[in-house]
């Protein structure tokens, strides 16, 4: 039995099990193995506070799991696929189930994050691999020397693009809109840079090729006129869906499928608590996983404390 599960291994995960590890309380991180945290594939995390030079995102989980082990963390690796609620003599039993095991807690850190939106169009499935990335960090040494286009135009998709310019001869950003939602510093950089164009509002009606990426048809937003955009790589940075499958027919999820929780991070059943990207937040940064990371804990460690009676008056 634990007194905490915390699902999810991203920076609001592991964040709640250093301090959840500090509180002394037996905790659970499961970390699925078929998702990645979004924070991992950030080539470069430049606003987290104490990293003037920047860090990348991969280095970053590192240092976070070894705090995390240092305070001897028990990590497993599974896929979460449902939460259920097991009543015991005087006390409510959350079960975590996973393909391989079941684990019983007495409280539950949903730290899940969320994964890539997929564009929905022809081509997308077949090319995959073949040319086609939702990951820049992941493949973008695979596109030395040719051309590229990445799609989207919030702060990660003009982050990829600026990355991608290491290794593209040329980068097109593909938006939807006539301006960019990204920060000014991002659009300055963007637009300062010889390697990146922009295609404005335009919307991605098809990916062109046979065995491999080709090129895009285009159609503009404001005229819905087709064009072609040659190409040999895409790079898909449309936004995301949050990894709350497993929660749906336990605590309120909004209308994007993102947790609810009040001021304390806590979920609408009593024993759940939601930090990071998988919950209904104004802002989803790394420093504000972080910061979701601690509050869930706390949280967390006053629940325990009150089912235990050692709540400290």
């Amino acid at each position: 039995m634990y007194d905490v599960i915390i699902i999810g291994a991203g920076p609001a995960g592991l964040t709640a099990a250093i301090y959840t590890l500090r509180a002394r309380l037996k905790a659970l991180i499961i970390e699925s193995p078929s998702i990645m945290s979004q924070a991992g594939s950030a080539a470069f995390v430049e606003n987290f506070p104490g990293f003037s030079q920047g860090v990348s995102g991969t280095q970053l989980l590192s240092d976070l799991k070894a705090q995390a082990a240092s305070l001897g963390a028990e990590l497993i690796p599974g896929d979460v696929n449902g939460v259920e609620s097991l009543k015991q003599k005087t006390q409510n039993v959350w079960q975590v189930n996973t393909t391989e095991k079941h684990y019983p807690a007495l409280s539950i850190i949903a730290a899940s994050g969320t994964s890539v939106r997929k564009l929905g169009i022809s081509g997308e499935d077949k090319f995959l691999g073949k040319g086609l990335s939702y990951c820049a960090i992941c493949d973008g040494a695979f596109f030395r020397e040719k051309e590229i286009a990445v799609i989207g135009g919030g702060d990660a998709a003009v982050e990829e693009a600026i990355f991608l310019t290491r290794f593209a001869s040329k980068v097109t950003i593909v938006h939807r809109r006539d301006r960019l939602r990204a920060t000014r510093l991002l659009q300055e950089r963007a637009l300062s840079d010889k390697k990146i164009d922009i295609s404005w509002s335009s919307i991605v009606d098809k990916i062109l090729g046979e065995n491999k990426v080709s090129g895009l048809r285009l159609k503009n937003s404001d005229t819905n006129i087709l064009t072609e955009l040659r190409c040999e790589g895409v790079f898909v940075s449309i936004g995301a869906i949050p990894n709350t499958g497993f929660l749906k027919n336990t605590v309120g999820l909004n209308d994007g499928g993102y947790i609810t929780t009040d001021r304390e991070l806590k979920a609408s059943e009593k024993g759940i608590f939601a930090c990071g990207d998988c919950r209904d937040t104004y802002l989803k940064q790394i420093v504000t996983a972080c910061g979701d990371g601690a509050l869930a804990a706390y949280s967390c460690q006053q629940y325990i404390d009150q089912l235990k009676g050692t709540v400290y008056n």
